[in-house]
């Protein structure tokens, strides 16, 4: 077998695996704890270290980015097969 062949189905397969592993991820847990607040729902001003609620999230945790893009393109199809 030609090596240059054997060098890029490995890559592609590699590629392949990690995306569907994402997405699988994506699939059984769509929300990850917020990196702002380490998942506590709070995060502290600069100044005076106050801890205040955390602008980026609702309750420590945040859909991730592979569910959102699933969700945008499941609203787009039914929208566009109603």
């Amino acid at each position: 077998m030609d090596p240059l062949l054997t060098l890029a189905s490995v890559i592609i397969t590699a590629a392949a695996l990690v995306t569907l592993g994402y997405a699988g991820l994506c699939w059984i847990s769509p929300f990850k704890r917020c990196q702002r607040c380490a998942g506590t729902g709070h995060a502290t001003t600069r100044v005076l270290r106050r801890p205040r609620a955390c602008r980026r999230c609702d309750r420590g945790m945040r859909l991730r980015t592979g569910r959102s893009v699933f969700n945008f393109f499941h609203r787009l199809r039914a929208e566009a097969t109603r």
